[in-house]
């Protein structure tokens, strides 16, 4: 049994690796090399067929994460399903399965089925389901319950799982000392938090973590460590217990790269915009350059309806400063479960702001998109500017739409005869 990072070191180079370093278009020992060191991870669990893997880290194209799943009150799989088709379609680099309804075994079996995309899952989150299902309390889930869920994930083919480590007896100390206008956030940090306070006992997945690598490494399962104290508003920002969480986070990340497990850390949350460099900062030196992925991060807390873009402003300063890995946010964000048009939106506006992260940063590829649609434009080339959008189904319908009774067909209705482009081609 290896890992991608076992072979990496020993100097193999795999099949993913050469599937990463073609999409990047870059030398695949520099994907090699990478992975070996754990500034890049590939998320490729043995048991998850017909997998198209993508790598995410240090000098890689910015990759973006689209979560759906059942609820208690949705409970419908078709619906998630169709969301699922519609992220792959818009775009999404990976793909969470939050699922707390229904069928969850049969849910993330149908996923694996369906998407070639790398597949991530919170296992806590159905360790809790099935505790409830036994009318017991979320308190009365027991050390075994957690990784015998943690064992069948990973034997199902998920493959990377968010794992809220780094939230110890200590870290909450901190919390209730401190205060916070939002307390926990985080689903799975609060579940936890309230399973270590009912029983005055230490956080099992950090207790335990050798356990928990074991089992990452049997199935080459790629650990994303969990920030349970993420802040959920912008008071609460880059405190005391976020930064204590990431202290032990950092110091998790080094046992993992001892036992040759693929780690990467989760981020922050709602972060005024002055503070995401700094937070993007610390975590590359506290976690030594690990893959860092974020939600959002959101820059302000009333945006209600259109947290998209809100998390879309933060998401491209955070990129940008070295975040490699961005979860989008959708417009339901603090409303309720998103629609499939939700998903859709959410999926498009965190694509946009990693393709502008990734223009900051010099990337070839990314520059060369820009390039492209420049000169179409130039060229008033309307087939070929649609064919370059990032969603060009909305182009084309846009373009439709806007343009009725169009004088001159290479023009639009904004400037029609008067087009910038046409006179100045004329007049030089």
């Amino acid at each position: 049994m290896t890992t991608q990072m076992t072979k990496a070191r020993a100097g193999e180079i795999t099949t993913e690796m050469k599937q990463v370093a073609s999409k990047e278009e870059v030398d695949v020992e520099f994907i090699r090399q990478g992975v070996a060191e754990g500034t890049i991870v590939i998320p490729a669990n043995k048991n998850h067929q017909h997998l198209s893997p993508n790598g995410f880290g240090k000098g890689l194209a910015t990759k973006i994460n689209a979560n759906f799943g059942t609820s208690e009150d949705y409970p419908n799989l078709n619906k998630e399903l169709e969301k699922l088709k519609v992220a792959v379609k818009a775009g999404a680099d990976a793909v969470m399965d939050l699922s707390t309804g229904g069928d969850i075994n049969q849910t993330r079996k149908e996923i694996l089925a369906m998407s070639e995309l790398p597949l991530g899952t919170v296992p806590l989150y159905q360790a809790t389901v099935e505790v409830l299902s036994a009318d017991k309390a979320i308190v009365d889930l027991t050390v075994d319950d957690i990784f015998a869920v943690i064992e069948d994930q990973a034997q199902q083919g998920v493959d990377f799982i968010t794992v809220h480590c780094g939230l110890t007896l200590e870290t909450l100390r901190h919390l209730r000392e401190e205060g916070r206008v939002t307390d926990i956030v985080s689903r799975g940090g609060s579940f936890m938090a309230g399973w270590m306070l009912h029983n005055g006992a230490e956080n099992p997945l950090y207790e335990y973590y050798d356990r928990l690598l074991n089992i990452a490494y049997k199935h080459d399962v790629t650990l994303s460590l969990g920030d349970g104290l993420r802040p959920g508003s912008l008071a609460d920002a880059t405190d005391r217990s976020q930064i204590h969480e990431l202290l032990i986070l950092g110091e998790l990340v080094d046992k993992a790269r001892e036992a040759e497990v693929q780690v990467m850390v989760e981020g922050p949350g709602h972060v005024p915009y002055n503070q995401i460099e700094t937070n993007m900062q610390l975590q590359k030196e506290l976690c030594k350059d690990a893959p860092f992925y974020v939600l959002g991060p959101l820059v302000t807390d009333i945006a209600l309806g259109y947290d998209h873009i809100n998390a879309a402003i933060g998401g491209t300063l955070a990129a940008t400063c070295g975040a490699d890995f961005l979860c989008y946010v959708t417009p339901a964000e603090h409303i309720g479960l998103p629609s499939v048009e939700d998903v859709k939106e959410g999926v498009i506006a965190t694509k946009i702001a990693a393709h502008a992260a990734d223009v900051a940063k010099g990337l070839t590829q990314a520059k060369k998109k820009d390039r492209q649609m420049a000169q179409a434009r130039k060229n008033l080339d309307w087939d070929r500017q649609i064919e370059l959008a990032i969603d060009p189904q909305k182009a084309k319908e846009s373009r439709v739409d806007h343009n009725q009774n169009l004088k001159e067909e290479d023009a639009c209705t904004m400037c029609g005869s008067f087009c910038a482009m046409k006179i100045v081609e004329k007049a030089l």
